[in-house]
């Protein structure tokens, strides 16, 4: 593993990286809204759900199979689409891994092609000289953190709960991320259908914070 690599794959990852991760919730915010997610407790819970058995399991999946070249390109961003359950998740892959896509050919890494997020951080991915675990469990903290994120500014939680919260996900993550790197393709699978009906119900919300 080449640290140079490594410093590479967090400055991708980081919330400073335009790729507006701060704009989106993922459906958190109709959560929120609708006071299912109120204190530190249901936040924890919420996210656990999403990471093991919702987007962040089987975007991992999609991420290391564009990593290691398991499909074509153009079909796994086909995948990632039919993965996205909802009209604001499609936006916001397609638009989170457009913005990663220009960024990293401006910095010279990739092909500037427009794809979901996972495919796109998962071909960028390829130069680096990193072991498939850690960008998997990189991959999880930072999809992890930006839900927290929110969740911090919409609750409102305090920054010091927040980060308890991500913490508790710190086992969680470690747990998916191995999962996603032995499960391949055929073991994509999503079984958080209250993520996906909130996802689907913030589309409708008169006032809101965030895109998605």
């Amino acid at each position: 593993m080449k640290d140079a690599d490594l410093l590479k794959l967090v400055q991708w990852l980081s919330p400073a990286f335009p790729v507006s991760s701060y704009a989106y919730s993922h459906g958190l915010e109709t959560e929120i809204a609708e006071g299912r997610v109120r204190r530190a407790g249901d936040l924890a819970d919420w996210v656990a759900a999403v990471l093991s058995a919702g987007a962040g399991r089987s975007d991992a999946i999609v991420m290391l199979a564009a990593l290691r070249g398991e499909a074509e390109a153009e079909a796994l961003a086909d995948l990632a689409r039919a993965l996205a359950g909802s009209r604001e998740r499609l936006e916001e892959t397609e638009a989170q891994g457009r913005a990663l896509a220009e960024t990293l050919a401006a910095l010279g890494a990739g092909d500037g092609v427009a794809r979901p997020y996972p495919v796109a951080l998962g071909l960028a991915a390829r130069g680096l000289d990193l072991p498939e675990g850690v960008v998997a469990r990189l991959y999880l903290q930072a999809f992890a953190g930006a839900l927290v994120s929110a969740a911090v500014r919409f609750v409102p939680l305090g920054q010091a709960e927040g980060q308890k919260v991500l913490a508790l996900m710190h086992p969680v993550i470690e747990r998916v991320a191995a999962e996603a790197v032995a499960a391949g393709l055929e073991g994509i699978g999503t079984a958080v259908f209250g993520a996906d009906l909130a996802a689907m119900a913030h589309e409708g919300l008169e006032v809101r914070i965030f895109r998605t």
